[in-house]
């Protein structure tokens, strides 16, 4: 009878050590053992670290400095991405577009009449006002070469290439840079024109006038956007 307490004695006990064990274990656990959850988060950055060239000790341990890689990365993926914020607003990039358009059809024309004999500006051809004597004038021809007709048309061709509204959101730096280093070209030649009018033909054009007003307000709205809105698109 002794010994037949003695052993339930012994086997109570024993269950009662399982039992604690049991309860001891985390709860977070699947069939076959694998934790599953957030249990099983630091085991996958473990994993991760581990994967990482020279990331294990002498020991075969995973380092410091893998470990905290591997949760620098899943830190910065849990965080927002930045906000990309674009260049100049909708009413820029229409307004610089729109009176692109406008400098290249007063081009367009001013190059027409300048080699074809049987078109005429409408202008007046007398006193100071006078777009005959300004268009057929030796300085109407840069060089004796190329006339000033021509070179309006160019700049207003790729000024509308530029300040399309596709090329206002475009990322290439280079463009943006190309827009005011152009616009600041056709000012100054611009200033040029002006004072070759006023002091040595002695007469002004209309239509020539209408293109430097033109591209004085895309001169004052592109270097406004550049020093605003910067030439590139940027993040915050």
């Amino acid at each position: 009878m002794s010994r037949t307490r003695s052993r339930n004695k012994g086997r109570a006990k024993t269950r009662g050590q399982g039992q604690a064990r049991s309860q001891g274990q985390p709860k977070a656990q699947a069939r076959g053992g694998r934790p599953t959850g957030a249990a099983a988060r630091p085991a996958g950055d473990a994993a991760r670290a581990a994967s990482v060239p020279g990331a294990r000790g002498p020991n075969g341990d995973v380092s410091k400095l893998a470990a905290q890689a591997a949760a620098n990365g899943v830190r910065s993926s849990a965080e927002p991405r930045p906000t990309v914020i674009g260049g100049p607003p909708a009413w820029v990039q229409l307004t610089t577009f729109v009176l692109s358009i406008a400098g290249l059809a007063v081009s367009v024309y001013l190059t027409i009449a300048h080699y074809s004999a049987g078109v005429s500006l409408a202008c007046p051809e007398t006193g100071t006002i006078n777009c005959a004597k300004v268009t057929s004038s030796p300085e109407s021809i840069v060089f004796g070469i190329i006339p000033v007709a021509v070179l309006g048309l160019a700049f207003f061709v790729f000024m509308v290439a530029v300040n399309n509204p596709l090329a206002w959101r475009s990322p290439l730096r280079v463009i943006h840079l190309a827009r005011m280093l152009s616009v600041i070209a056709g000012i100054v030649f611009v200033i040029y024109l002006i004072y070759v009018e006023l002091f040595k033909v002695n007469a002004i054009c209309l239509w020539c006038t209408s293109v430097h007003v033109i591209t004085f307000v895309l001169f004052v709205l592109i270097l406004l956007s550049a020093a605003t809105w910067g030439l590139t698109q940027r993040s915050q």
